[in-house]
């Protein structure tokens, strides 16, 4: 079961589901006509090299490399949904992925560290305005997740989301992948991208104080410099939670991550289970192949 709960991934694109296994990928749409859409192509050979093996070192690859292929199916699902042709890969796909890399950085690290600095100038100690900055970043975080919840078109993307996590959970239990079956499943999954992020600001409020008493330019370049450090180990400690579920503890350590998937999942609808399940079958069928 272990080897079932480390190699498959989802994700929740434009009125479908991408589903990534470690040799291909399966991205089912909702076209405007009510046709199920899929693409599914042959993904990099990163995820089964020695690479991926190495804790710590692989997080911060395979995430890069996950964002990149979310890109992908975002715009290939988007192109399914205004009929269009246009593509967006190579150097215009990692452009605009480092684009959307570095201003994530600038909101959500960057303007949580203004607010620190301009609690200093208020007159607070160095260690009260790294507190100030980790907790204004966190809610920065949960406020921006329920703000663009509140969008219809978000949160359609929010229900795929639950029917992507539905479907993996259904399958990891076993059960009959049939949209009336997998609906009973819960939304919440122990490895969603939401609780990489709760972890990355929590690991991020204790890593970031120490660079509070340096001079401004090391406090800067220190946080750019050990996002990546955090987001390794962010990814490895939800992957050790994932397998041992069953210890009592980890149960308890993890259900603030489940909480916050409240924001960032709905409950879908039966057709939604249908794209998502369909998604999932389609790369099982190519990870057999």
């Amino acid at each position: 079961m272990e080897d079932r709960i480390i190699a498959y991934g989802g994700q929740a694109v434009l009125e479908g589901v991408l589903m990534r296994g470690q040799k291909a990928l399966a991205i089912a749409m909702r076209a405007p006509d009510g046709q199920i859409v899929v693409h599914t192509e042959k993904i990099s050979g990163i995820y089964q090299s020695v690479i991926a093996k190495i804790p710590f070192v692989r997080g911060v690859i395979l995430l890069w490399d996950a964002l990149g292929l979310g890109m992908k199916a975002l715009t290939i699902s988007a192109n399914v949904q205004t009929g269009e042709e246009e593509k967006l890969e190579g150097p215009m796909l990692y452009g605009t992925l480092a684009f959307s890399m570095a201003f994530g950085i600038g909101l959500f690290f960057l303007v949580p560290y203004g607010v620190g600095k301009f609690g200093q100038w208020l007159g607070l100690d160095v260690w009260s305005a790294a507190a100030l900055e980790g907790i204004f970043r966190l809610l920065l975080i949960i406020g921006y997740m329920w703000a663009v919840g509140q969008m219809p078109d978000i949160r359609r993307v929010f229900q795929y989301h639950g029917a992507e996590h539905k479907t993996i959970n259904a399958f990891e239990a076993g059960a009959e992948l049939t949209p009336e079956s997998v609906a009973k499943f819960p939304l919440e999954h122990p490895r969603c991208g939401t609780s990489f992020l709760l972890t990355l600001a929590v690991l991020s409020i204790l890593a970031f104080s120490f660079l509070h008493p340096l001079p401004v330019i090391f406090q800067i370049l220190g946080r750019i410099l050990l996002i990546p450090v955090l987001a390794g180990i962010s990814l490895e400690y939800i992957r050790w939670m994932a397998n041992h579920l069953n210890l009592a503890f980890v149960r308890w350590l993890i259900k603030p991550n489940l909480a916050l998937q409240k924001l960032t999942t709905r409950e879908p609808e039966l057709s939604m289970l249908e794209v998502s399940i369909r998604s999932f079958n389609e790369m099982m069928a190519l990870e057999k192949a």
